[in-house]
């Protein structure tokens, strides 16, 4: 550690403290991960030594975050990237309105292109949310946080638990043409709600799949029909509704691959994706953070551990998807 220099504290991971630092012989500012061992004998947490992997993996994206070195500190070790100014959740929580087309456009472009460079390089990240995904001063998305990611086979014959539960691209997507997130659940079975509400109820014809499922036959939900998208987003463009259709499908295997929405007719009309340099980024070098517009915290990041007292419901939000008798 006693080559950089701590500037302060950016915030607070799963297994450590983030803090942003400049390298003493090179000036380079740099973000500093660092995770403590809470026990010698436990060894370093899987998380970061997945986070690790990935990285390594897939270093050469420009959409990817860069791991710049590992090094041991105390009990435990430090994770040095390159410093990102600021992320996703941000730009949307300080946009004073929905954010424009173009910069929608651009979002998506970027991150669809760091999505496709890891499954190309079959890393499937399990984490994909606003508050992951960073920006460069430069107005670059890059994403970030991998340590939910796993190496995936692709001949699907590798297993995979089923408790990850936040957004994927389509989600956010909609959450970008919203300006806020498309299904604002609280808990498991409340977002469950806010996916029927909008998809309609999944049926066997629909996902023949579905009846595989370990906890298929626990819950029955009333028929519902499908909301049409532009209903549930009227200022969207149809090419915008099309793309989101085309991520929103309950059948895994049917969902649009981010290497094929790169193509889809969204990305060439107009406006086109905007420069990175005319993308906003709510905070500068060296100046305040820009304050958010009143309005409800975002209080929408989905986590399997919280304490069981944050997850109870209101059983008069789920009534009308539950069958009587």
């Amino acid at each position: 550690m006693e080559q950089y220099c701590i500037l302060g504290r950016i915030g607070e991971g799963a297994h450590g403290i983030v803090f942003k630092a400049k390298h003493v012989e090179t000036g380079e500012i740099v973000a500093l991960k660092k995770v403590a061992l809470r026990r010698l004998e436990d060894g370093i947490p899987s998380q970061a030594l997945r986070e690790i992997k990935a990285l390594q993996e897939i270093e050469d994206s420009q959409y990817v975050v860069q791991l710049k070195a590992v090094f041991p500190h105390g009990a435990g070790f430090v994770l040095a990237f390159e410093f990102m100014l600021s992320d996703l959740a941000e730009v949307v929580r300080h946009a004073q309105r929905p954010l424009a087309q173009a910069q929608v456009k651009s979002y998506l472009q970027m991150l669809l292109k760091g999505v496709a460079f890891c499954h190309a390089n079959n890393i499937v990240h399990r984490d994909l949310k606003p508050a992951n995904l960073l920006i460069s001063a430069s107005g670059h998305l890059k994403i970030a946080d991998f340590g939910l990611a796993r190496v995936f086979s692709p001949d699907g014959s590798r297993l995979y638990t089923h408790q990850v539960a936040t957004r994927a691209v389509g989600c956010i997507l909609g959450e970008l043409l919203n300006g806020s997130p498309l299904f604002p659940g609280e808990n498991d079975i409340e977002q469950l709600c806010c996916v029927l509400r909008i998809l309609g109820t999944p049926s066997p014809q629909v996902w023949p799949e579905i009846k595989d499922l370990p906890d298929y036959n626990k819950i029955s939900f009333k028929e519902q029909a499908p909301m049409p998208l532009e209903e549930v987003l009227p200022d969207a463009s149809p090419q915008a509704l099309d793309l989101l259709g085309h991520f929103l499908l309950y059948p895994p295997r049917q969902r649009i691959a981010a290497s094929q929405a790169l193509l889809h007719q969204y990305f060439f009309t107009a406006p086109l994706p905007a420069h990175p340099s005319e993308l906003p980024i709510p905070q500068r070098p060296g100046g305040p953070a820009l304050k958010a517009p009143p309005g409800p915290p975002h209080i929408h990041d989905f986590h399997v551990d919280r304490p069981l007292k944050e997850s109870l419901l209101n059983p008069e939000l789920i009534r009308p998807f539950i069958l009587e008798g």
